[in-house]
């Protein structure tokens, strides 16, 4: 593989769960030598336009608007990477919005009913265990672990907050070939993110490729090389684009992978440009 000049398709800023703003990102990129980043924050592209209005002043600098979205499946979340699209697309903008506002609109709920299960907890608590993330039932859970009323994450689900227990709330749901189709509408190349741990790859692929899936994030600081040549025989097999990033979200703490730690193959820009018909 000819690796393209360096390279991060996979970044977050504090639009999402991230520690730099948009301008501190960029700024880290320039300095780490990356010559493509992508801002690909969670359920949100707040932090496009601060990036691109950064990056304006380092000419050698490609900032790809990007965005992470969060799909629901029975065994969790599959999350969706979606590069060139237009941030602005009034369709993706009101499609983020209702699913923010769901996701905080359960999450209090839920809160309302741990309470009346003796079980109370506090908005702010959960909210600044998201990060500037959209809350979510991880967030709860760790909450309920935090005050001692369970014992861990696992316990939180399987007693309270998962699905037909009794603190458990309904929300309106994503699945991942919507999101792959939410990012085609707005102009995008859909990739999925880190499949090397996404439960029942085959048939979720089966339904992204169909709604439009353009490439897998093959190159993932946590992807052993067996992972990494099973996903490339894989996209191989289906025309889809290899791609890879390193999640970073600025903590450098050990167990994050440096910015732009992971190889990109050469075309594989051009081909998500192409993807989207940018």
């Amino acid at each position: 593989m000819t690796p393209v000049g360096k390279t991060d398709l996979h970044l977050h800023t504090t639009a999402s769960d991230g520690i730099l703003t948009p301008a501190e990102l960029v700024a880290a990129a320039v300095k780490n030598g990356l010559q493509n980043m992508a801002v690909t924050d969670h359920d949100t592209t707040a932090g496009v336009d601060p990036a691109l209005a950064a990056a304006s002043h380092y000419p050698g600098l490609l900032v790809i608007p990007g965005i992470e979205l969060a799909a629901d499946v029975a065994s969790g979340e599959v999350h969706v990477l979606g590069y060139f699209l237009d941030q602005h697309d009034p369709a993706l903008e009101a499609a983020l919005t209702l699913f923010r506002d769901s996701r905080r609109n359960r999450a209090r709920q839920m809160l309302e009913k741990l309470a009346n299960l003796g079980m109370p907890l506090d908005w702010s608590e959960v909210e600044a265990l998201a990060k500037g993330a959209s809350v979510g039932r991880p967030h709860v859970a760790e909450a309920l672990v935090r005050r001692g009323y369970v014992g861990s994450i696992r316990e939180a689900f399987d007693r309270f907050i998962g699905r037909e227990c009794p603190a458990y709330v309904e929300r309106h749901k994503l699945t991942p070939p919507d999101a792959v189709a939410l990012i085609r509408k707005a102009g995008g190349a859909a990739v999925l993110a880190h499949p090397g741990f996404v439960h029942e790859l085959a048939r979720w692929l089966e339904e992204m490729v169909e709604a439009g899936l353009a490439g897998l994030e093959v190159y993932y600081p946590t992807h052993s090389r067996e992972v990494e040549q099973d996903l490339l025989c894989i996209c191989r097999d289906r025309g889809l684009i290899p791609t890879g990033g390193s999640d970073y979200h600025g903590q450098m703490g050990p167990n994050e992978a440096p910015m732009g730690s992971m190889p990109v193959p050469a075309d594989t820009i051009p081909r998500l440009r192409a993807a989207a018909g940018s």
